[in-house]
């Protein structure tokens, strides 16, 4: 009897574990479904109170809030044009600055820098990422917009005073304070993120491609030319549009130094203002309905522009992962 029923009780043990390991697999399941359908109700809330509380602004001007460079409290008439070629202006100038600089630093760290400092230099490069914005602001405004007013751009609009278009993205007084100022200080705060990213993605290409390419004579330019920067171009683009990201939605440290003028200018040395900028400075002051849901536009529209972002990225990827498959 008791051999017949030792082999029982295993079993029923066995089967109570069993049904133990799968009542915790299915409230796993559960709660991570839970995280993520959490996650499209709160975006979709987002969204839905977008639209709501811009419809007014949008019902008023239409269209033409898109294209109107007019913001006057008084008469009630707005528009975005302004706050959106600011946006994308300085976040486009910010990544031309940023990226070739961040690469080169992530190649530097990876491939030249002696063993002994590439931790040093890493976690400097990575501090900056820990300046919270707004001391990037105050250092913009009370010091490197004067050294650019004093020194910088004067240079700049002597140099191209005498070339075709050039002359004009460089023109006007030196105010210190303007686009070009605001792009240097985003370059400056996606640097390390760009940087970082670029070093830890050159890190997981595999020491053997590189060293057979060193073995029948490649320099290191044509090592990371035609062997680093395939292997890691996913994880590059990726990186490079979290950084857009991060430019087009900085707000403290541009509103500093941007100028705040819902003017759009030829020249990137004059005064603007960007989406962020204008909903930070004007929001406290929306007394009236349409003035209040002009500004919740504003929002509207920047999330739609980095929703488009992401979405350009991800198709990117998609093309390039198909690419690397083939």
């Amino acid at each position: 009897m008791s051999s017949v029923a030792k082999p029982a009780a295993q079993s029923e043990i066995r089967e109570k574990v069993l049904r133990r390991f799968e009542l915790g697999d299915q409230a796993f399941h559960v709660l991570t479904k839970s995280s993520a359908i959490a996650v499209l109700i709160l975006l979709g809330g987002v969204i839905l109170s977008l639209v709501q509380g811009s419809l007014p602004a949008l019902s008023k001007f239409g269209f033409g809030f898109l294209t109107s460079d007019a913001w006057n409290p008084v008469t009630e008439n707005f528009g975005a044009a302004p706050a959106v070629y600011g946006t994308l202006v300085t976040s486009i100038i910010a990544l031309a600055i940023a990226v070739p600089i961040g690469f080169g630093i992530a190649i530097f760290l990876t491939e030249l820098c002696p063993y002994k400092l590439r931790r040093p230099i890493g976690i400097a490069v990575e501090l900056l990422a820990g300046i919270p914005s707004i001391i990037y602001g105050i250092w913009g405004m009370f010091i490197f917009a004067p050294f650019l007013q004093a020194t910088v751009q004067p240079a700049l609009i002597g140099a191209f005073a005498d070339v075709p278009l050039l002359n004009q993205l460089f023109a006007g007084p030196p105010y210190g304070i303007g686009i070009l100022t605001a792009s240097i200080i985003l370059a400056i705060m996606i640097l390390p993120l760009i940087s970082s990213i670029s070093r830890d993605v050159f890190d997981t290409v595999p020491p053997v491609l590189k060293e057979a390419a060193y073995g029948v004579g490649c320099t290191r330019w044509e090592v990371m030319r035609s062997i680093v920067a395939p292997y890691t171009g996913i994880g590059l683009v990726g990186g490079v549009m979290l950084a857009l990201g991060r430019a087009l939605g900085e707000t403290m440290a541009v509103t500093f130094v941007i100028g705040n003028a819902h003017k759009i200018h030829a020249s990137i040395l004059g005064p603007g203002t960007t989406i962020s900028a204008t909903i930070a400075n004007e929001f406290t002051e929306a007394t009236g309905d349409i003035y209040t849901s002009s500004l919740i536009a504003l929002g509207l529209l920047l999330f739609v522009i980095t929703f488009v972002v992401l979405a350009i990225s991800r198709l990117l990827l998609m093309r390039i992962e198909g690419k690397g498959a083939r």
